[in-house]
């Protein structure tokens, strides 16, 4: 599992980042791949959780900002 046939996370959509993460997890729980492989995996999957749950707040904070609710946004929600 070279990272080199990643795309940046940053220009992943929810679900393309979601169905990198299946895969991910699929090949884990497979347990083929080597120590390093499955270690850099990992790496890649805690930053797509990261990625989606950024997205998916996003998301939210948009939804409540169209159904009229008083929203704080701040900085970290804004990046």
């Amino acid at each position: 599992m070279s990272n080199k046939n990643f795309s940046p996370i940053e220009s992943l959509s929810y679900e393309e980042a979601r169905a990198e993460l299946e895969e991910i997890v699929r090949r884990l729980e497979n347990g083929q791949d080597t120590l390093e492989e499955s270690m850099a995996a990992f790496e890649r999957g805690q930053v797509l959780v990261q990625h989606c749950s950024a997205l998916l707040e996003k998301a939210a904070l948009r939804v409540r900002m169209l159904s009229g609710e008083d929203v704080h946004i701040d900085e970290e929600t804004e990046a």
